[in-house]
């Protein structure tokens, strides 16, 4: 039986004793038998599984050990939810299996329904949700978002993407502006004010819900730069946005944020500079992780997506001068062959 089998046989096994004593505290009466189904699955090696029984409904989380670490999932969803944050609650777990069972916060995720028409108005709920969760006191637990883990993800890029997936290997002048560039955009993330970091919050990863939004996938919680999340919501892996409606998003937030007391940038200007080039630092991760998806997990649906961040990364690299060889370096790369 291949081992995906034997742990969702696992899963199976564990849920029942938890689920009967679930019903029995809560007064609900039997947990009646039911199937898990498939709820959704990610770039990582987590699985989420659906239980559903007698107008009930639960998530089952299978993080199989040692790829995963349930762990910070506990902690930082227990950080979140002091902060007010709609966020599932953990009913049991066995952190040695990776097993947790958690509340549903429902089937449609914001990139299942947000369009022109009501983006302003989910987007203002998130952006509500983010300043309740900035506003938290630092929290020494948890990783900074520091030089070593800004240059690792920055490295994605050309070791995954132009070695692995482009074949092509950078000169030692391209290596150059390369590592010039690395150094503007960690520059500019380590001189930016620090508060506490979701690291993936975008409309994937937030759920139509009660209290709007649910918040997800947050296990990657970090203290680091103030524009990084704000930022992803609005130039997002999935879908993109005109770039004046993106502009005045994040004015309001700029705006909301200095009002709530958050530590951002003194001027508009110098905040929309901070986030073009954290943007720009994230998108060049991304586009490495997601061709080490494709090559190394055999997953290459996510490169599909690829084009999206040139795109973001073209509308970045035009408006900053100091960015013109990192753009001339990218617009130099070998064009990518479509994956099958």
């Amino acid at each position: 039986m291949p081992q995906h089998d034997q742990r969702l046989q696992d899963l199976n096994a564990w849920l029942k004793p938890q689920l009967s004593e679930l019903f029995a505290r809560r007064g609900w009466g039997s947990a009646p038998e039911a199937a898990l189904v498939p709820a959704s699955s990610d770039a990582s090696f987590r699985r989420y599984f659906r239980w559903e029984g007698e107008g009930r409904s639960f998530i089952l989380m299978d993080a199989p050990p040692p790829q995963e670490n349930c762990q910070p999932f506990v902690a930082v969803a227990a950080l979140l939810a002091s902060a007010g944050l709609n966020v599932p609650e953990i009913l049991a777990q066995d952190m040695d299996r990776g097993f947790l069972l958690l509340t549903d916060l429902g089937r449609q995720t914001y990139l299942d329904v947000i369009d022109e028409s009501n983006a302003d108005e989910l987007f203002a709920d998130a952006v509500q949700a983010l300043l309740a969760f900035q506003a938290k006191p630092l929290e020494q637990s948890l990783p900074s978002y520091d030089e070593a883990l800004l240059r690792r993800e920055l490295q994605l890029f050309p070791e995954w993407y132009v070695q692995r997936h482009l074949g092509y290997q950078l000169s030692a002048a391209e290596l150059d502006i390369w590592e010039r560039a690395c150094r503007l955009l960690i520059d500019s993330a380590l001189g930016q004010p620090q508060v506490l970091v979701h690291r993936d919050y975008m409309p994937r990863n937030l759920m139509i819900s009660e209290p709007n939004p649910g918040v997800l996938d947050f296990q990657d919680a970090v203290v680091g730069p103030v524009t990084y999340d704000i930022t992803s919501l609005f130039k997002d892996a999935f879908l993109s946005w005109p770039e004046e409606r993106v502009h005045g998003w994040l004015q309001r937030y700029w705006e909301a944020a200095r009002a709530a007391g958050i530590p951002v940038q003194p001027s508009f200007e110098e905040f929309q500079r901070a986030s073009d080039l954290m943007g720009l630092q994230r998108h060049l991760k991304v586009i490495g992780i997601f061709a080490r998806i494709c090559h190394r997990d055999g997953k290459p649906r996510y490169l599909a997506d690829v084009p999206r961040f040139f795109a973001y990364i073209e509308t970045v690299t035009a408006r900053h001068p100091e960015l013109a060889e990192l753009s001339a370096l990218l617009q130099g790369l070998p064009p990518a062959q479509v994956q099958s």
